[in-house]
């Protein structure tokens, strides 16, 4: 464990008052949560993930894009939070105060015991309508494949009948702004930012261990492989979510 953890990260957590933990896709991988161009595969193969995941291409063909967030949602249904969602849990509930701000669209955290994490990119388990904005009920049962292969028609808004759509950011649609003002606050008022599977190239999300860096917080990367955040980062652990986390758990308060 000491040569997973060095000395100086279990000692920034352990002093830290308020901790942002910032999470990607390489942390719902772990749990068999397939990142966004592999979840193209089965039926799906010969289209492309762009494509799926823009307004224009909801507008052309409602029942296609359904269908596949519907089969997405039924994947992330299927697998349970990992031991690096559990860490993630573990440090909100003994630093209050902290934050978690993740750009996965699974509710994965929320299931690990994260009361409230932030979505920067939504969430597959928040439809809403595609014209009023109306927040809308999931579908009854399962989400799974479309039995009729890929297309399932939306169902209609309660309130003015429009399709409903995926509650997640599109290609060429901004952040949720509430959201991001929210994370960019937490960011620019921690003590300490942990990145967590995150390539660091998606914007303006990846901006935001830069605030932390910039407003004096501490920064510590979790990454298997090097990221362009490496130069931010004070400490970079090199390894999975799920090892490197409750590793670094374990060494700050026990």
């Amino acid at each position: 464990m000491g040569d997973l953890v060095p000395s100086e990260a279990a000692t920034l957590l352990r002093q830290a008052r308020r901790v942002v933990i910032f999470t990607g896709a390489g942390i719902s991988a772990e749990s068999g949560v397939p990142t966004f161009r592999d979840a193209l595969t089965g039926l799906w193969e010969r289209f492309d993930a762009a494509a799926l995941a823009t307004p224009e291409a909801f507008q052309d063909d409602p029942a296609l894009v359904w269908g596949w967030y519907e089969w997405r949602r039924g994947l992330a249904q299927r697998v349970r939070p990992n031991a690096g969602h559990e860490a993630v849990a573990a440090i909100e509930a003994r630093v209050p105060g902290s934050v978690v701000v993740t750009q996965n669209v699974d509710d994965l955290h929320e299931r690990a015991g994260s009361p409230a994490p932030l979505h920067l990119h939504g969430s597959l388990f928040t439809p809403r309508c595609s014209a009023c904005a109306h927040p809308a009920p999931l579908p009854d049962g399962p989400a799974d494949e479309p039995a009729d292969g890929r297309r399932a028609t939306p169902p209609g808004c309660a309130r003015c009948s429009a399709p409903v759509r995926p509650g997640v950011v599109w290609f060429g649609e901004a952040l949720p702004e509430a959201v991001f003002e929210s994370a960019v606050e937490a960011a620019s008022s921690c003590d300490l930012l942990l990145t967590v599977g995150t390539s660091g190239l998606v914007y303006p999300a990846a901006e935001i261990p830069q605030v932390a860096a910039r407003f004096g917080a501490a920064v510590i990367q979790v990454n298997p492989q090097e990221t362009p955040l490496d130069p931010v980062a004070d400490v970079n652990l090199r390894g999975p979510a799920a090892r490197v986390l409750p590793a670094l758990v374990e060494a700050a308060w026990h």
